[in-house]
C-alpha cells in the first residue's frame, strides 16, 4: 500500500519517556511518521510547549494527520492511542486477534477469547500495571540517601512497611495473572501464539521493571524471574524481536545516547 494512502503520525516525544514502544508500534503498522523532541524543565516537568499540545504535558501524544485530508485528531495515553491507530488503519490487522467466533461476527459474546484478552491488556498495562510498578520507585525513594540521614531510619520504616503488605503482595498477583495467561496462550505471547499490539504495549513496563523487581520483596525460589520463569522468557523474546530493537535505534539516534528503559 502507497504511503500516500496511510494517515501521517507526529509523535510529540518527552525525553527519557516511555515513547519507544509507539515507535515499536508505528514501524510496526508501516506508518509514516515524524518526531519531535521536547527536553525537560530543570524541575523534571513538561516544557510549556508541550503543555501546548497537550494540557497536562503527557508523552507520548500523538497527532494522527488522515490521508483524506480529514481533521487531524490529538490523542493521549498509550492503551487509547494504540486502539485508535490499530483499528483505523489498513495495517492493523495484523497486530490483532480474530474478533469473532466464526458464525457469531457482530454478536455481543461471540467474541474470541484472544480478542477479548487483547482489549484488556490495552486497558490494563497503564490502568492497572504501571501503578504498582510507578509506586516501588516512589517508595523505595523514602530509603535513598537523598533523605536526610536522622529522619531516614523513619521513612525507611514505612517504605519497608508499604512494600511488604501493599506492593509486594500486588506485584505478586499481577505476575501471577500474567504467567497464567503466557500459559494459556502458547507461551509465546498474551494474546496467542502471534505478536499482537498489546505485546507491544507490555513490552514497556517489563522490560523497565525486570532490574527492579527483585528489591520488593523475596520471590519465591530467590528472584521473580525463577518464580515466573514463562514472563521471564517472555521478555527475553519481546527484546529479540526486530521491532523492538529498531525502535530503540531509532530512540537512540533522536536523544543521542544508549537507550535504558525506566519506569
Amino acid at each position: 500500500m502507497a504511503s500516500t494512502d496511510l494517515p501521517h503520525v507526529t509523535l510529540y516525544w518527552l525525553d527519557k519517556s516511555r515513547s519507544q514502544r509507539i515507535v515499536w508500534l508505528l514501524e510496526a503498522l508501516e506508518l509514516p511518521y515524524t518526531l519531535e523532541l521536547f527536553h525537560r524543565e530543570k524541575t523534571m516537568l513538561a516544557p510549556a510547549e508541550l503543555m501546548k499540545i497537550h494540557p497536562l504535558g503527557k508523552s507520548p501524544v500523538i497527532k494522527v494527520t488522515p490521508a483524506n485530508g480529514g481533521a487531524s485528531q490529538t490523542l493521549a495515553e498509550s492503551g487509547w492511542m494504540t486502539q485508535y491507530l490499530v483499528e483505523n488503519t489498513p495495517t492493523g490487522a495484523k497486530l490483532m486477534p480474530t474478533k469473532y467466533k466464526e458464525g457469531q461476527e457482530g454478536q455481543m459474546g461471540g467474541e474470541t477469547e484472544e480478542y477479548m484478552r487483547y482489549m484488556y491488556i490495552l486497558h490494563y498495562c497503564e490502568g492497572s500495571l504501571m501503578p504498582i510498578l510507578v509506586m516501588t520507585i516512589v517508595i523505595n525513594a523514602l530509603k535513598s540517601p537523598q533523605v536526610p540521614f536522622f529522619i531516614r531510619p523513619i521513612t525507611g520504616a514505612a517504605a519497608n512497611r508499604i512494600l511488604s503488605t501493599f506492593i509486594f503482595p500486588n506485584a505478586q498477583k499481577h505476575m501471577g495473572m500474567l504467567e497464567g495467561m503466557l500459559k494459556s496462550s502458547s507461551g509465546r505471547y498474551l494474546c496467542g501464539d502471534r505478536l499482537t499490539a498489546a505485546d507491544i504495549l507490555m513490552s514497556f513496563p517489563l522490560i523497565a521493571a525486570r532490574g527492579r523487581l527483585d528489591e520488593i520483596g523475596t520471590w519465591e525460589g530467590g528472584s521473580w524471574a525463577k518464580a515466573f520463569p514463562t514472563i521471564n522468557e517472555y521478555v527475553d523474546r519481546l527484546e529479540a524481536e526486530e521491532g523492538y530493537k529498531k525502535s530503540v535505534q531509532k530512540v537512540e539516534e533522536l536523544e543521542g545516547r544508549k537507550f535504558q528503559p525506566s519506569l
